[in-house]
């Protein structure tokens, strides 16, 4: 990737940070291609879940709860799994240095909660007794009555107005309309 060996292992640490947290990421291909067996190896540190596997993970991640992420969330998920753990797929060129971009995700991914349709939430809605269907009186929050203060408005004294001045000290003269010109 072209860069110091610190630069270059602190570029792979973060996208392994990252990886773990959104579960997918937008990068370009080298830096993909070249963060791929490190995160393919902390998941394989997570399957093996012991106090040693976890130091070494923290070694890499320096984040407690980003170990704990790994090691209970994102790790069971691969547990049948015995490689694989990563996927690359292409996106295309960026527009400004052409470079190849690609999204670099985990294959097992787990999707948030997505909201539940009308349908469902009436069904269970329809199962519970009358006296929770019915809405009581919501009680309303007192309104403090606040003191009203005059608001004093000052008139502004007359701006008196400057004489207009000639564009640029008369300059229009010397630069005369483009009909007057040969």
């Amino acid at each position: 990737m072209n860069r110091f060996t610190s630069w270059r292992k602190a570029t792979l640490t973060s996208l392994a940070k990252a990886l773990i947290i959104h579960q997918r990421i937008k990068t370009t291909n080298a830096k993909a291609k070249a963060a791929k067996p490190l995160i393919e190896k902390l998941i394989s540190l997570g399957k093996n879940n012991s106090l040693f596997a976890k130091r070494r993970a923290y070694r890499i991640l320096g984040d407690h709860k980003l170990v704990s992420l790994l090691f209970n969330d994102i790790a069971p998920r691969f547990a049948n799994r015995i490689g694989g753990y990563t996927r690359i797929l292409n996106l295309g060129s960026r527009r400004g240095d052409n470079a190849q971009l690609v999204i670099l995700a985990l294959t097992e991914i787990k999707e948030k909660a997505s909201k539940k349709p009308k349908a469902e939430a009436e069904k269970k809605e329809a199962g519970k007794p009358e006296i929770l269907k019915e809405e009581l009186p919501k009680e309303q929050p007192l309104e403090e009555k606040k003191p009203k203060t005059e608001v004093v408005v000052k008139e502004k004294p007359p701006i008196s107005k400057k004489p207009t001045k000639n564009f640029l000290g008369g300059l229009r003269k010397i630069f005369k309309k483009e009909r007057d010109s040969l």
